[in-house]
């Protein structure tokens, strides 16, 4: 019942943030850039932001029909508590009124999560640029419905349909990638210039190794201190082309880039181990992706480390039926799942694909996968960590890391989710 009052009241109590954030935005007045797509925004506005600099603003940690008004308005929430909301509800008009950001371009990511979201944010932003990544099943139960009721013949198309706003809303220039048809078939929605990001006519080599990943495309070599998957490419090309529409230098070794946290963060942990923690959240695109990284990665004994996708709907049985698949034709020594749907979809599609279950094990424990490392744990492993119970995984890295202070590096260390790690044994 409360979940439900929930989503009824979701955008009703939105569009009062809206209103004023709408104001404000009118009175700023920037070149807006919308980074939107199904996985990856995060990392391309940080590649954005180490080409862009201090000349704009960005949205850091605001992509939803709330967190980007708030960030409009400025307005911020510390605790994520439920009291912060009547500060929010009484500061909101008043924020109006704060001085204006001295910066001329606001970069900003934006999702959606649900149906009607993507209009929401669109008609609010009616952005000069979008630069859209992909289109994949996150949050796919919220568009079940609109299939059932014969809107639309699949999720997918719902999804892309939704992402497609920010086409319509969009004035002079979108960058999709045209290797989706689902996104393709979007841009006779917008007046807009439309340019195709497509893997046979950008990227020529991928390659990935413990010191760098490295990527040529269109005869240019770019490098970066980081463990990428070569789906990045397509952000790549699309941060080099905005900041030429937008008149500013490009600088190609990405020199100030700084990875954000849970994507690929690299770590020393301890026995020798290397963890690669990309725990902030997983759909099965992006945990496909970060897998073919993995395949990739040279070391003596590979371990994968993988959590439930949340949010599928009705196609649950079926996203973790084929993570099994991918997994099965994986050269590593150990799979390790964790949480009932991989339990239930993932582990069982293993066996019957042959899979030996002496390199599977699974368990809905935090404690147990604990004490499974403790056992096991020989030296020397590198372990990718994946899947959308991040709160509780990052509480496992956290404890294998060999260096403690690392743990500030890892997603969501505020004081709410440290509560919530301990309150489930974490």
């Amino acid at each position: 019942m409360i979940e439900e009052t929930k989503k009824v009241l979701y955008f009703p109590i939105a569009s009062y943030f809206r209103f004023f954030a709408a104001i404000r935005l009118r009175r700023w007045h920037p070149t807006i850039v919308v980074v939107t797509g199904s996985s990856g925004k995060t990392t391309l506005l940080h590649l954005l932001e180490s080409q862009i600099g201090k000349k704009a603003k960005y949205s850091h940690h605001a992509n939803s029909s709330y967190g980007i008004p708030f960030d409009i308005l400025d307005l911020h929430r510390k605790s994520l508590r439920s009291f912060e909301w009547f500060g929010l509800f009484l500061n909101a008009p008043l924020a109006v009124f704060k001085e204006i950001p001295n910066e001329k371009i606001y970069v900003v990511e934006a999702d959606c999560d649900r149906p009607g979201e993507g209009k929401f944010l669109a008609s609010l932003l009616k952005p000069q640029m979008v630069l859209w990544l992909n289109v994949f099943r996150t949050h796919s139960m919220n568009f079940d419905s609109l299939v059932s009721a014969k809107k639309f013949k699949t999720v997918d198309e719902a999804i892309a349909y939704e992402y497609g706003f920010f086409l319509e809303y969009c004035s002079e220039s979108a960058l999709i990638n045209g290797d989706l048809p689902l996104a393709v078939k979007q841009k006779t929605r917008t007046k807009a210039q439309v340019i195709e990001i497509t893997k046979n006519k950008f990227l020529q080599k991928y390659a990935v190794d413990h010191e760098k990943t490295t990527y040529t495309i269109k005869d240019q070599q770019f490098s970066f201190k980081a463990l990428l998957p070569e789906e990045i490419f397509y952000a790549i090309a699309m941060c080099q082309e905005t900041m030429r529409q937008l008149g500013l230098t490009f600088d190609k070794s990405f020199f100030h880039f700084v990875l954000p946290e849970g994507r690929s963060s690299f770590f020393y942990g301890i026995k020798n181990t290397i963890l690669i923690d990309s725990s902030y959240n997983a759909s099965l695109s992006s945990v496909k992706a970060l897998l073919g990284m993995f395949e990739k990665f040279s070391a003596r004994s590979k371990w994968v480390v993988v959590g439930d996708m949340l949010e599928l709907g009705e196609k649950e049985k079926e996203e973790h039926e084929e993570l099994a698949e991918i997994l099965a034709k994986m050269h590593v020594d150990k799979i390790i799942l964790f949480g009932p749907r991989t339990t239930s979809y993932t582990k069982i599609k293993l066996q019957d694909l042959g899979v030996s279950m002496n390199k599977v094990a699974s368990f809905q424990s935090l404690g147990d996968v604990k004490i499974y490392f403790q056992e096991n744990l020989k030296g020397g492993e590198a372990i990718l960590f994946k899947g959308s119970q991040s709160m509780l995984l990052e509480g496992v890295i956290e404890h294998l890391l060999k260096n403690k202070t690392d743990a500030r590096l890892l997603p969501r260390r505020e004081r709410i989710w440290t509560e919530r790690r301990a309150q489930k044994g974490v």
